[in-house]
């Protein structure tokens, strides 16, 4: 099933929808769906490295006008829709504590958590729910996601050969390693609130 996943991403770049479906993934990661882009991101780079530079731009113009919908959602909606997504994620209770941190380290936060594994949409969320200016939101959240979608990119711009044989030799194994990053950052997360 991994496998036929990875073949449909990687068959993905080449069709005239690939940047659609890559702009919706994410755009809606980063306001409510739990799958990063970068598991569009990194198949669809390393079968076309040349397009790379060009996935990493839409990444993070579409995941930053998600967040800006994942604001909206905890400045408007927060008692209904972004409380319950907040839930759902595990993190009802620590909001106040995010909050409250928001009043003192907003940027670091935004900067820091926009280039970690930890679900990008709990910080858009609070952000509009802590009233964080939405100014330097979009500001900071250009800078954290354009630095992680870029390096993403020139990585595999200039080692997308290798770095495709050595993914494809042992998907399985670079699978569990890119899952246990994620929850490692969820975690982490959960603790740092």
């Amino acid at each position: 099933m991994l496998r036929t996943a990875y073949n449909w991403c990687i068959a993905a770049a080449f069709k005239p929808y690939a940047l659609w479906l890559m702009g919706a993934v994410s755009f809606v990661e980063s306001s409510f769906f739990p799958v990063p882009p970068d598991t569009m991101l990194i198949p669809m780079s390393l079968a076309r490295p040349d397009k790379a530079w060009t996935y990493a731009t839409l990444c993070t113009l579409t995941s930053v006008a998600g967040g800006v919908l994942g604001y909206f959602i905890g400045a408007y909606l927060y008692d209904t829709v972004g409380h319950w997504l907040i839930s759902l994620y595990g993190y009802g209770d620590k909001v106040e504590a995010f909050r409250e941190a928001y009043a003192r380290w907003g940027t670091v936060i935004i900067l820091l958590k926009g280039l970690t594994p930890i679900p990008y949409k709990i910080v858009t969320i609070t952000s509009g729910f802590a009233g964080y200016n939405i100014w330097l939101f979009v500001i900071c959240s250009f800078v954290a996601r354009g630095m992680r979608f870029y390096l993403t990119a020139f990585l595999l711009n200039r080692y997308g050969a290798r770095a495709r044989a050595i993914i494809e030799e042992r998907l399985g194994f670079w699978f569990t390693v890119s899952v246990g990053v994620l929850v490692a950052g969820i975690i982490a997360a959960l603790y740092l609130f």
